[in-house]
């Protein structure tokens, strides 16, 4: 094994990557990219959209994301190779359906780091007793990618240490979220009712499933990782299916004691003014210990989210510069690290770039459409699959498929936009990234 890491070209283009991550490793990267600005801060962004009824908006991205995580699963099973979708999508579609779903993934999940980074400012700003105005915001936010980019660029052994740390310290705090708001949560029904306000219709439900359905979507980083992964075609659908039931669990039970707490609106206010929604709710419980349990919590939430995202994205642009669809110097590999530095600095720096916009809500939203395209390709890549390769039946990803383009233009219409022209932008570059390859 040592020799195949280190073998190849003198440049490290044509080196592998270890496979050093088991199911539980697995599934803590899923957790780490799960559980972090779904849970912290994405929550107000639905409330303020649907009400109450982004509890509802909750139960439907979580069905929806558990056809696209099975149909991730054995998509990953079959080709345990890092790119994800961007793999599938060559192998199973088009080269032009492959590269954008690579195009969407970069697009969607800087976006996503971003507002993970905000949100980490936002509550260490908080916790500080400082106001988080966007400028403070943004500037913290880039200083935070800058510091997890030179972690991540430094190999995934090291990176995986820490992200059990920043996982484990997340449950514990979202665990004492949930026990000791429950019984306040429980006796303040009025938050609830009507479930249904006037001013939301089927419309903002969808939206808001829209945006809940981002905050789900961190087991992708198993299936990117797949060239890392002991057992692929084991280990790598029980980690995604592990992810997702643990994370419905939680995402449950913290949504219902924070509409309960503080009621919708008072979440939705919380998340755009502060970007630190839960802490809010830790205050308005009264319990002193609760308030600094969570901004611990949301930091080692959010600091796991940006690791993992970064090792998602770096993946994916390891794949697309292999291939030639970006550039070939991005393939390189460190021997001595075995991780693609190259790739992670400019990861980092695309990230850093979306997190000086300083608004969770438009990094979220830009996210949500660009995601939603990514996923749809993956369900039609599953489609593809052979009777004797496919895990789970066709339905599950014609359902995802159906569900993924369905909300994804129930986004708000700049949103949407930018994401066709970006699409369009993507295969222009393409075209021309051929052209070069195939020119004498």
């Amino acid at each position: 094994m040592k020799a195949q890491e280190t073998s190849g070209a003198a440049d490290g283009t044509s080196a592998s990557l270890r496979r050093a991550v088991g199911v539980p490793g697995a599934v803590l990267m899923g957790l780490g990219s799960i559980l972090g600005t779904g849970v912290f801060v994405s929550l107000g962004l639905g409330a303020g959209i649907a009400g109450p009824a982004v509890v509802l908006a909750v139960a439907l991205a979580a069905g929806v994301a558990a056809c696209n995580g099975l149909s991730s699963a054995q998509l990953a099973a079959r080709h345990p190779v890092s790119g994800g979708t961007y793999e599938y999508g060559y192998r199973r579609l088009t080269p032009a359906l492959g590269f954008t779903a690579g195009w969407m993934f970069l697009c969607a999940k800087s976006a996503s780091a971003a507002t993970a980074a905000l949100g980490l400012a936002g509550y260490l700003l908080s916790a500080l007793g400082r106001d988080p105005g966007s400028t403070d915001r943004a500037l913290l936010a880039v200083a935070a990618v800058a510091v997890l980019t030179a972690v991540v660029a430094g190999g995934i052994t090291g990176s995986n240490r820490l992200n059990a740390i920043m996982v484990g310290t997340t449950i514990l705090a979202l665990a004492a979220f949930v026990a000791i708001g429950t019984p306040a949560a429980l006796g303040t029904r009025e938050h609830f009712t009507p479930f249904f306000s006037e001013s939301v219709g089927l419309r903002d439900l969808l939206h808001a499933t829209a945006l809940m359905f981002v905050a789900y979507t961190g087991y992708g980083r198993i299936a990117t990782l797949g060239e890392e992964v002991r057992e692929p075609r084991r280990s790598i659908p029980r980690a995604i299916i592990t992810a997702l039931v643990v994370t419905l669990l939680l995402y449950a039970a913290v949504v219902t004691v924070g509409i309960g707490a503080v009621g919708a609106d008072r979440l939705a206010a919380a998340t755009l003014d502060t970007a630190a929604p839960l802490e809010e709710v830790a205050r308005q419980l009264g319990h002193p210990g609760l308030a600094v349990a969570i901004v611990v919590g949301a930091v080692t939430a959010m600091v796991s989210v940006l690791l993992n995202l970064l090792l998602g994205l770096s993946r994916v642009l390891l794949a697309m510069a292999r291939r030639g669809d970006m550039p070939r110097a991005l393939a390189h590999i460190e021997t001595r690290s075995a991780s693609p530095a190259r790739a992670v600095v400019v990861v980092g720096v695309g990230v850093g770039l979306f997190a000086l916009t300083g608004s969770v809500a438009t990094t979220w939203s830009f996210s949500a459409f660009t995601v939603l395209v990514y996923y749809a390709l993956t369900n039609l890549a599953a489609l593809q699959l052979a009777p004797e390769d496919r895990l789970y039946p066709r339905w599950i990803s014609w359902l995802g498929l159906a569900s993924c383009l369905g909300l994804a233009f129930w986004v708000e219409t700049r949103f949407w936009a930018a994401g066709l022209a970006l699409i369009g932008v993507g295969l222009l570059w393409h075209q021309g990234a051929k052209r070069l390859a195939s020119a004498p």
